[in-house]
């Protein structure tokens, strides 16, 4: 028999408890040690897996602006100048190729073509197109990547926003902010890795999808991975502030009580969820003092407002959220998601889309700029987008003043920027229809694998097994491929 385990076998109880005992104290006092020599950088993360990054990344955060509602590729990147000669004309059917369609417009008679009624012009170095709706995103052209040849499975908001953020169409599904998360851990003490803000949208007619909590949900993966939404009005966060008459020191032994109950419990049932009850009190008590800290910008400079905008000074505004984005980056939050609604045009859509690009075109260029001229961009991955694409025909009545578009997931255009993002590229071509991509198609999974590339993971090895399955962001079905062409 081998001498090692021979010796295990033989071993005592009181052996063992004793020689484990010892080593409990030396990870113990190693903890305190860390901590009080000030150990924690932003350069460390703490309660990521082993093994991971995989190789070494460009980003340390990422910021993802997603414009829930799906905005119209052919009035913001994909310029197609020849639509003009096809004003109410029907769309081919070699070009619809029996596509399916969504219930809103399959029973129409047909299908009118409806070119954009906005204008667009060439940009920066590269000569990048944008629409005259975007003026502030057209001056940061070459600091960004445009990727026109995005596509999904999903034809519906529900599914195609769960395919975008998860990799699947079904609830359930752990998100990528979960992921990343999860995989790398926090790089801070005192604020949630995972930060989840809801912008306010301007214009009263603005079709807006609802939104729930399973958007920034961990799905499968312990629930400490969950994003945290920081709320606008009122307390960023509920029941963070201590009820009236209630001291900090009574709160203190409030936690220490709760927690040496909650450890009492995971002894008897060992419970994962308990642990992550545990830590989350724990976070909570600290976010008591970081959060206020975070959310006051009565310090902020007259330079921030006038890059961001005066809507910046305004709680929940998207260029307020913004300006919270590089805020939670600057502490080293890994992952924020901030959700801008009212994008579903199916109606008015001359008279809604300006207001909705008006939201957002300042808060955008501003984030990426200050990033900059921080030293954050190197290492922040900004990433701005709907979850699919618009006809190029007219949903409804067709007039050339007014016109809607219905879903369409065969082609759409989304932006990327920093932490190794080639600035001044646009990726991917459409035919003149903007309805199928004839190069460079770019899937749901192939962003979120390149995602993931950029944190130095790659997505076949990034795996978490439930149900009999190891699981991925990229989904089982196919090999997700790594969009080298926008990275640097």
């Amino acid at each position: 028999m081998d001498p090692i385990n021979e010796s295990a076998l033989i071993e005592t109880r009181r052996q063992l408890l004793s020689r484990g005992g010892r080593g409990i104290g030396a990870l113990a006092l190693y903890t305190l040690l860390e901590k009080h020599a000030g150990a924690w950088t932003k350069d460390k993360a703490a309660g990521g897996l082993p093994g991971l990054p995989h190789f070494a990344p460009k980003a340390k955060r990422a910021i993802y602006l997603h414009m829930l509602g799906a905005p119209p590729q052919m009035e913001i990147f994909d310029y197609k100048p020849t639509m003009a000669d096809w004003f109410d004309k029907d769309l081919p059917d070699s070009v619809r190729q029996g596509q399916r369609l969504t219930t809103m417009t399959s029973g129409q008679s047909r299908f009118p073509v409806a070119p954009s009624a906005f204008k667009f012009a060439q940009y920066g170095k590269s000569g990048t197109w944008v629409s005259e709706l975007l003026p502030y995103t057209a001056k940061m052209v070459d600091d960004i990547a445009v990727i026109r040849s995005m596509n999904t499975d999903a034809i519906n908001h529900e599914p195609a926003v769960l395919f975008l953020q998860t990799g699947f169409m079904i609830a359930g599904k752990p998100c990528v902010g979960s992921w990343v998360s999860y995989g790398l851990g926090s790089m801070n003490e005192d604020l949630p890795t995972f930060v989840v803000l809801n912008a306010t949208h301007s214009n009263p007619k603005a079709n807006v999808q609802a939104i729930s909590a399973r958007l920034w949900s961990a799905g499968f993966l312990p629930g400490k991975y969950s994003g945290v939404a920081l709320r606008s009005g009122g307390d960023p966060v509920l029941y963070i502030n201590n009820p009236e008459g209630v001291p900090a020191r009574i709160r203190r032994r409030m936690l220490d009580a709760t927690g040496e109950l909650n450890k009492m419990e995971m002894a008897k049932i060992a419970d994962p969820e308990i642990e992550t009850r545990i830590a989350q009190y724990e976070m909570a008590f600290r976010m008591q003092t970081s959060v206020p800290a975070l959310t006051d910008i009565s310090k902020e400079p007259e330079s921030t407002f006038k890059l961001y905008g005066e809507d910046a000074r305004k709680p929940g505004t998207f260029a307020n959220c913004c300006l919270m984005a590089r805020r939670l980056a600057e502490r080293d939050v890994r992952f924020v998601q901030v959700y801008h609604r009212g994008w579903d045009v199916h109606s008015d859509l001359p008279q809604v889309l300006p207001d909705q690009c008006k939201d957002i075109d300042q808060g955008a260029y501003g984030l990426v700029q200050d990033l900059k001229s921080r030293g954050l961009l190197e290492d922040t991955l900004v990433i701005w987008g709907g979850e699919f694409g618009r006809t190029i025909y007219c949903q409804g009545k067709l007039s050339k003043t007014d016109y809607g578009r219905d879903h369409h997931p065969k082609c759409f255009s989304i932006w990327m920027a920093g932490a190794g993002v080639k600035g001044g590229v646009v990726h991917g071509e459409t035919d003149e229809f903007s309805y199928n991509i004839v190069k460079d198609p770019v899937h749901i999974r192939d962003l979120n694998a390149t995602i993931l590339h950029q944190f130095g993971i790659e997505d076949t090895r990034f795996t978490f097994k439930y149900q009999g399955l190891d699981q991925k962001l990229t989904g089982t079905e196919k090999r997700a491929m790594v969009v080298r062409e926008v990275l640097a």
